[in-house]
């Protein structure tokens, strides 16, 4: 393996210590520096040998009772439990199946592939095997051409094809059919070491299939992209058919000339503003964000934008929407020119607030609809305007409510002078506040995104989505249980301590859990598992992740380095990251 010769005897081939720190450096990965490539005394292997434990010793596996001078003697018992210590930690420990790892994780692991198999009842890593059944169904289980299980007996004392279908696995083999199936009590650590190897190869094969999974999530998408449209037309389609029906029920209408029919005919003007207009209202904001859904799905894929067919359009709907509200107030007034024992001193007065409120309120919306300019000024922008909106509040609680209730009180129920009741004014006030607060919270979080230049716009988008999901209270920050639950979302679990941990350690530098926080916690963990937990990566690292080839010159570039001691540049990606969210 990476060119060093085979090993014959692990008492002669261990004993200068050349051989174990390559052994070192392959299983860990890494370059343990200079050492004594060709030792002749015995202080030279010793100190190959120390240079070895040191590394073991660095990577959290404990030693017991061996020392530099029992390998270079060839002492070959604690030579062998030492081997089978590294196996334990290089192999076998970090399998997990079901928050069981190492030993028991791999004997459930095994138990779950083999248990629809017949005769096969795997209990531990020793006599279930020595049938050569259990080894055979874990094949089967993963490459069913390899061999026919059902054709196997257990009376055979070598089950035929499972030597070729071993070496087709092309997995070392450490165990011959013999060691198996030819003793009274196989070997528990040779087969523990052997079952794990076939462990990880299956693993692998687990991964080729999740490539298969994306393309079916990307087909998930397209349909659902075509789904959606379909949707978005049928629902404009009927929303457009109610409008024009209740416009041409309203022309069709006429008065009866007498106090009730037009007492009746207001009763039901008022029920339509408060029942299908809302729904319609509803409806018209759902199909606007459906619309936007669909073009954003189609942009984030770099897809062409969807444009609807002729008279579907938003535009279309708008327009619509703007000859129903003219038709309401047609209406509204050749119901009321009916009354004419309204007191028009109270009906005006009242006219005259709620539509100046109203008209406030559209200032207040076209100037949030307005905002431009950079980040910052917006900001300062929609904070001035939301300034403004406790006076309002107040308007609508004192003066516009009063004046309401007088007009109840005289019986006034119908105005020529203002399609708007409180209610009305309450419902697009809160709008409005909403609005200011949302347009907030995107601008914050635009000024994080934008500093964001290591970030793709498809991760931003993703990130900013998932946050806005579990801010549920939408105050643009998470609380713990929000944040433990936005990570588990995107595959990131903590333990309980950890998590209270880096909740406490992002408040503590941010006063609140923002967005900027939470990019900065899924950045440091991306780079993490990039770096397999070290302190800092190397180029092998970025492009085993198969990262694009500007982007590991572009971070080579930006992100602080040093030279190891073979002269391979470790980057410090703490510090740059550090350096981005100051």
């Amino acid at each position: 393996m990476n060119g060093y010769p085979i090993m014959s005897s692990l008492v002669k081939d261990l004993s200068d210590g050349v051989r174990l720190i390559q052994l070192m450096e392959i299983m860990g990965d890494v370059s343990l520096g200079r050492y004594n490539k060709n030792p002749r005394m015995r202080i030279q292997k010793a100190e190959n040998v120390n240079k070895a434990l040191e590394f073991i010793t660095s990577r959290g596996v404990k030693l017991t009772n061996i020392g530099p001078e029992d390998i270079i003697d060839g002492n070959l018992k604690l030579i062998l439990g030492m081997i089978w210590t590294l196996i334990l930690r290089f192999t076998i420990a970090d399998i997990s199946e079901e928050g069981l790892s190492a030993k028991e994780g791999l004997l459930l692991w095994c138990q779950r592939k083999t248990e629809p198999y017949k005769d096969v009842n795997v209990q531990d890593f020793s006599l279930s095997w020595s049938d050569g059944l259990a080894l055979c169904a874990l094949i089967h289980c993963h490459r069913p051409d390899l061999l026919d299980y059902d054709k196997l007996n257990k009376a055979w004392k070598h089950p035929p094809g499972l030597p070729d279908s071993c070496r087709a696995l092309n997995i070392p083999q450490l165990l011959e059919v013999e060691d198996l199936c030819d003793s009274n009590k196989p070997d528990e650590r040779s087969v523990m070491t052997y079952i794990a190897s076939y462990f990880h190869a299956f693993s692998t094969m687990d991964q080729a299939e999740t490539v298969s999974r994306r393309v079916e999530k990307f087909a998930e998408l397209m349909q659902s992209v075509w789904v959606s449209r379909n949707d978005y037309e049928r629902r404009v389609r009927l929303l457009l058919e109610a409008l024009s029906e209740v416009q041409a029920k309203w022309s069709a209408s006429v008065f009866a000339g007498t106090y009730i029919d037009a007492k009746n005919q207001s009763a039901e003007l008022t029920m339509y503003k408060t029942t299908e207009k809302r729904t319609w209202v509803t409806e018209k904001q759902d199909i606007a964000t459906l619309f936007g859904n669909v073009q954003t799905k189609l942009k984030t894929y770099g897809l062409r934008e969807y444009v609807p067919p002729d008279g579907l359009s938003l535009g279309d709907l708008d327009e619509a929407w703007s000859e129903l509200l003219r038709s309401e107030a047609e209406r509204s007034r050749s119901i009321n020119a009916q009354i004419r024992q309204i007191k028009e001193m109270l009906r005006k007065e009242f006219a005259d607030l709620a539509n100046e409120f109203e008209h406030r309120l559209h200032v207040i919306s076209s100037e949030l609809a307005a905002v431009d300019g950079p980040l910052e000024d917006q900001q300062q922008q929609v904070k001035e305007i939301q300034t403004r909106i406790p006076e309002l509040k107040e308007m609508l609680a004192a003066e516009v409510t009063d004046a309401e209730k007088e007009c109840n009180n005289a019986n006034v129920e119908e105005n020529d002078y203002t399609v708007f009741t409180t209610q009305d004014l309450q419902f697009e006030l809160d709008l409005v506040v909403q609005s200011i607060t949302k347009k907030l919270a995107f601008i914050d979080n635009q000024v994080v995104s934008r500093n964001m230049t290591n970030v793709t716009p498809a991760q931003l988008e993703q990130f900013e989505s998932t946050f806005r999901y579990f801010d549920r209270d939408e105050t643009n920050t998470l609380s713990q249980s929000e944040l433990t639950a936005a990570l588990a979302s995107l595959g990131i679990v903590y333990s309980d301590e950890d998590m209270n941990y880096i909740y406490d350690q992002l408040v503590q530098d941010y006063s609140a859990l923002t967005y900027e926080a939470f990019i900065n916690l899924l950045l440091r963990e991306a780079f993490r598992g990039l770096a397999s937990d070290k302190p800092f990566v190397t180029e092998l690292d970025l492009r085993i992740a198969k990262l694009p080839g500007q982007s590991i010159d572009y971070l080579r570039e930006v992100m602080p380095s040093a030279q190891n001691d073979v002269g391979e540049a470790e980057y410090d990606y703490e510090r740059w990251l550090d350096d981005v969210f100051a």
